[in-house]
């Protein structure tokens, strides 16, 4: 994916009332943060916020976090919080890598992977974030059967995905598919991301699985 570059982005995204900008000092605090008991539910690689904040909008006992390293991507979900504000959602700027030096054990609830860059390379496979470097991050973070979701239209990707959770002790697969649109029961109550719409339209099988955290 080429980005666009918005010149000003960082500095329009540092003056957001809606970016937690040090994250990391809420760490363990994120209730606090929202003011309530709710759970918390972790969206990584949010690119420009439509599956977050259709989320938030539906559940508003739920708080939602939206993770997006890239401040010309971000910048995009902020100027849709700012048309309409939503009290259940913060949203960081930083990389997925440093998600358990922002989040404490058993913080959050669930996690959403939707069509994560695939670093094609095999040198770059723990890039990946379906990667067992980084499911072992989840597992730091999510309470006891906490759950991820992951989405992709990437069949090579899919694939890696379900080979890192072969023979584990810390997942159990919950549900998977291989056309979540032609799937009854996992299409219920999906909620498509903007890349979903796309694929999707052109015909591309959307790959899902749900894991829980055992």
């Amino acid at each position: 994916m080429r980005l666009r570059n918005v010149t000003g982005s960082r500095e329009m995204i540092a003056g957001s009332e809606y970016v937690v900008h040090e994250p990391e000092l809420i760490k363990g605090k994120w209730q606090e943060e929202f003011g309530n008991g709710y759970p918390i539910r972790l969206e990584i690689g949010m690119g420009k916020g439509k599956f977050l904040m259709e989320l938030a909008r539906s559940n508003p006992q739920i708080n939602f976090i939206g993770i997006e390293k890239y401040s010309t991507v971000l910048l995009r979900a902020v100027q849709k919080m700012e048309q309409e504000p939503l009290p259940n959602i913060r949203l960081i700027r930083m990389d997925a890598e440093y998600i358990t030096e922002v989040f404490s054990a058993d913080e959050i609830d669930r996690i959403y992977l939707n069509f994560s860059d695939p670093w094609p390379k095999d040198r770059h496979a723990s890039r990946r974030l379906p990667s067992r470097q980084f499911l072992a991050r989840y597992a730091q973070i999510l309470k006891r059967d906490g759950v991820i979701e992951f989405k992709t239209d990437n069949t090579e990707l899919f694939a890696f995905a379900e080979e890192e959770i072969e023979g584990s002790s810390v997942w159990k697969m919950v549900q998977i598919t291989h056309d979540l649109h032609a799937d009854e029961e996992m299409k219920k109550d999906n909620v498509m991301t903007e890349y979903e719409e796309r694929f999707s339209s052109m015909g591309n099988p959307i790959h899902k699985y749900i894991l829980q955290k055992l």
